[in-house]
């Protein structure tokens, strides 16, 4: 998976004019990562796409991650050819890479007797909040399950606080399962509170000293989607009011530099930001959240993404450059050391617009220019595109082990500012 790239933009255009109910299926689709070499070859994807013959996942300074409908194939490689494209296919078959990505967890798993959550699959929501509801009863000191709203399709959406109780506690929030098809999202941040309760005694006062707020799928109705639906599904599953499609991307619906460059006021676009900000219960949950808890003194906010293998931070607008971009890009820097270090993968860092593509109205963007988190940071996880949104679940804790070393940096990174702050 190591191969530095450098994202420019990014496009998802996938259009759905119906919420099926049954199985999509992808048998035959392939993912190639064609060469963009050239003006042209954009705007020949584009076009493409537009057609129905491809739906472009990723697109780089140097390649395109497109997945080609098998019906298209020959069409679009003699497209290529004609304009002097090369491509390289990086799954022969789509479906066969998503029956294979998940092996279904058998009945008796290896894992707790309480709780069937493993990090060895991706495990649906049920299992996800079992898991959190076990926390609680077994550490009630320590963790509080807390329902802040609920879904479109009125799921709750579960956080866990993890907390000493110690009333000087400042606090992070981890934001997980916003785009529903990221499944090593959710695996991830379950994964980091596996770990830090498990080691918790042994936690160094940067870790205990901070009231931790996990939402490991702020998405539950597009991740349920994808687990029995439509393993590709991006946005939640709302339903428009002047179109045939559905669903929100709920990345671009944040109330802070909202529906401008790098969204869509179309709702069948996979950008599609929403009738306004906060339009969708899921974002507003969080957002009610943090109005209804003033009190809680918020110093990092983390989203985990995939994929591209990037730590960013605002802002989305390329033509903006934050104030401490210097220390927000060293700390970035220093966890993508570390992560090297310990044997991960080579992250790129740096501002979300200019980094990665341009994107209004999201998360990161809002806890930093809206309630004015200083430490708020993306994560784009694993990989580069040889398996895209369809990361092997063998994955799953290396990946993780990536995000834990950008949480412990961002911990001892407020340690360090507070007691700057309690010097002056």
């Amino acid at each position: 998976m190591k191969g530095p790239v450098v994202i420019t933009c990014l496009y998802f255009i996938y259009l759905v004019t119906s919420h099926p109910t049954e199985k999509v299926t992808y048998n035959g689709n392939q993912l190639w990562k064609i060469t963009n070499d050239n003006k042209t070859t954009l705007e020949l994807l584009k076009t493409l796409a537009n057609e129905k013959y491809l739906t472009l996942w990723m697109l780089t300074s140097k390649t395109v991650d497109a997945m080609i409908h098998h019906e298209y194939l020959n069409q679009v490689k003699e497209k290529l050819l004609e304009n002097n494209q090369t491509y390289k296919v990086s799954i022969e078959d789509v479906q066969k890479a998503i029956d294979e990505v998940n092996p279904k967890p058998p009945e008796n798993l290896d894992g707790h007797k309480d709780y069937r959550l493993t990090w060895n699959y991706y495990h649906n929501l049920a299992d996800i909040y079992d898991y959190l509801h076990y926390l609680e009863a077994t550490f009630p000191k320590l963790c509080t399950v807390i329902t802040i709203g609920n879904s479109v399709e009125a799921r709750p959406i579960k956080l866990l606080r993890i907390s000493n109780r110690n009333p000087n506690n400042k606090a992070m929030f981890v934001e997980g399962g916003i785009h529903a098809r990221e499944w090593i999202s959710p695996a991830s941040v379950t994964y980091i509170i596996h770990q830090l309760i498990s080691n918790y005694d042994n936690e160094p006062s940067y870790i205990k000293n901070l009231d931790w707020y996990f939402v490991p799928v702020l998405n539950p109705d597009g991740y349920t989607y994808t687990y029995n639906v439509d393993r590709l599904w991006r946005k939640n599953t709302a339903k428009s009011m002047t179109s045939n499609c559905i669903g929100v991307d709920l990345n671009r619906n944040w109330g802070y530099d909202w529906s401008n460059n790098g969204s869509s006021n179309d709702p069948c676009s996979n950008l599609y930001s929403g009738r306004k900000p906060f339009s969708e219960p899921e974002t507003a949950s969080v957002a009610k959240f943090f109005i209804n808890n003033p009190n809680i003194q918020w110093v990092g906010y983390l989203a985990v993404h995939s994929y591209g293998q990037y730590i960013v931070y605002p802002w989305g607008s390329p033509d903006r450059v934050i104030e401490d971009h210097k220390e927000l890009n060293d700390l970035g820097s220093q966890a993508a050391k570390m992560i090297i270090e310990g044997g991960g993968e080579s992250y790129t860092v740096g501002p979300i617009g200019t980094t990665v593509y341009a994107a209004f109205g999201s998360s990161t963007d809002w806890a930093r220019g809206g309630e004015a988190i200083k430490f708020s940071f993306t994560i784009e996880l694993g990989d580069y595109g040889k398996y895209g949104f369809l990361l092997p679940a063998r994955f799953i804790k290396p990946s993780s082990d990536e995000v834990l070393i950008l949480v412990r940096i961002i911990a001892q990174a407020v340690e360090k500012s507070l007691q700057n702050n309690n010097k002056c």
